[in-house]
């Protein structure tokens, strides 16, 4: 099912102008960099749709009345969601990325994620070195 997503929304990417299998077979880090912009400020603009859907101003009534972030739009909300998985496809092929690079790369980040659990992952001291051992496997 990703690998299908992965192609559909590299046709609606096509549409607009970016073409994620030309940027993956001749990969230009400036074209990139300026599709992940485009990319990011978009997601930018979802997750505020998203907040938008509780109630997050503290000087709201709801909230006064104990029901900050209170999520008061679930059809939205399940929208908005779906947006950000738009551009974050997005995003993953501005970098090279297919559906199976993505599966693999969570695979492997997944073991670092719960390794850091289980290590009672702390704020103080952290370093990216697990992140290091993470490769793509076709390279």
């Amino acid at each position: 099912m990703l690998r299908e997503l992965f192609e559909r929304q590299a046709e609606l990417n096509r549409r607009i102008g970016f073409d994620p299998a030309e940027l993956r077979e001749n990969f230009d880090p400036k074209k990139a960099g300026e599709w992940i912009n485009n990319y990011l400020i978009a997601m930018s603009n979802e997750l505020e749709e998203l907040r938008n859907c509780t109630y997050w101003k503290h000087w709201c009534a709801e909230a006064k009345a104990g029901r900050r972030y209170e999520l008061h739009d679930l059809q939205n909300a399940r929208v908005e969601v779906i947006d950000m998985l738009f551009f974050w496809i997005s995003l993953a092929q501005c970098v090279g990325l297919d559906a199976d690079d993505v599966m693999d790369l969570y695979r492997q980040k997944l073991r670092v994620n719960h390794q850091r659990q289980t290590d009672n992952y702390s704020m103080s001291g952290k370093d990216e070195n697990d992140n290091k051992t993470i490769q793509l496997k076709r390279g």
